[in-house]
């Protein structure tokens, strides 16, 4: 969300190849309720199996920055757990709208995908999870918390924790007046302007993530980078939750996007394999 990370979204298409490219999976390509477009992921031959529901971030779309959600969908595949990543309505291939987008409009995409996944052929609605970047670590919380017998398992990277105050940080307080005064206000992400209604902005003040984390249920892990703004609040949000099974990652040195876009891959594979792993602990495991 911040410039830096609309900068690198440029930069999607040229990330470096996905580490379990091999793993043998069925991508199927879908339009959900209200034009959003989205990717099913089923390990082929699979059948009843676990589900992942992955949520992007601010101004990015459905494979993620890096790659980082399409490598992740392979990653869990090879652990015979299916995914299905969306595009939030107005970005990516979805209808919509992009300057009218939302914090609650994202809430209800985020519903319409996970109720998607609940009747879904080959997937086990009782094992049903959620993976949310930056912004969409929010939606994220607010999804689990208002679903908490649907989804049983969460994972944050480099979440939001308070929706006003993390983008007035970002984007300075003349947006938000601008965008107040004036109805609509442009944003230059570095590669390309977006516009965006006040709607937005008054949005992130219909919701407050700190409360809301405490109606968790499901397992849950966020992982952060120590060098941004969101690892002040990973500790303390998985604490705040309820559900049976906790973890922080701290990641010393690393940034918001956990420098998927350099040459080194190491901090972005190792994001990608612990929450693998922790699906496959929290979902598969008996």
């Amino acid at each position: 969300m911040s410039k830096t990370l609309a900068i690198s979204l440029a930069a999607v298409l040229i990330a470096a190849l996905a580490p379990f490219a091999g793993a043998s999976a069925a991508e199927t390509t879908l339009t959900l309720d209200k034009g959003i477009s989205a990717i099913l992921n089923i390990p082929d031959g699979a059948d009843h199996v676990p589900a992942v529901l992955m949520l992007h971030g601010f101004g990015s779309s459905k494979d993620e920055v890096g790659d980082m959600y399409k490598r992740e969908a392979a990653a869990l595949a090879a652990r015979g757990i299916g995914s299905l990543r969306i595009d939030f309505e107005g970005f990516g291939k979805s209808d919509g709208d992009t300057g009218a987008t939302t914090v609650d409009g994202q809430l209800a995409d985020a519903e319409i995908a996970l109720a998607y996944l609940q009747g879904a052929d080959h997937i086990d609605r009782d094992r049903l999870g959620v993976l949310g970047f930056s912004l969409g670590g929010g939606i994220a919380i607010l999804l689990a918390s208002k679903h908490p017998d649907d989804v049983k398992s969460l994972v944050t990277w480099s979440s939001v924790g308070d929706f006003h105050k993390d983008f007035l940080g970002e984007m300075g307080q003349e947006t938000f007046d601008r965008a107040a005064k004036e109805g609509i206000v442009a944003l230059d992400l570095g590669w390309r302007t977006m516009a965006l209604k006040k709607s937005f902005f008054e949005s992130l003040d219909h919701f407050d993530l700190s409360e809301a984390v405490k109606g968790v249920k499901a397992s849950y892990m966020a992982i952060a980078g120590n060098d941004d703004f969101s690892s002040a609040y990973a500790e303390k949000f998985v604490v705040a939750s309820g559900g049976p099974i906790k973890q922080t990652i701290n990641m010393p040195g690393e940034d918001h996007i956990f420098h998927v876009l350099s040459d080194n891959q190491k901090a972005a594979e190792e994001v990608i394999s612990k929450t693998a792993d922790w699906f496959g602990r929290t979902l598969v495991a008996k």
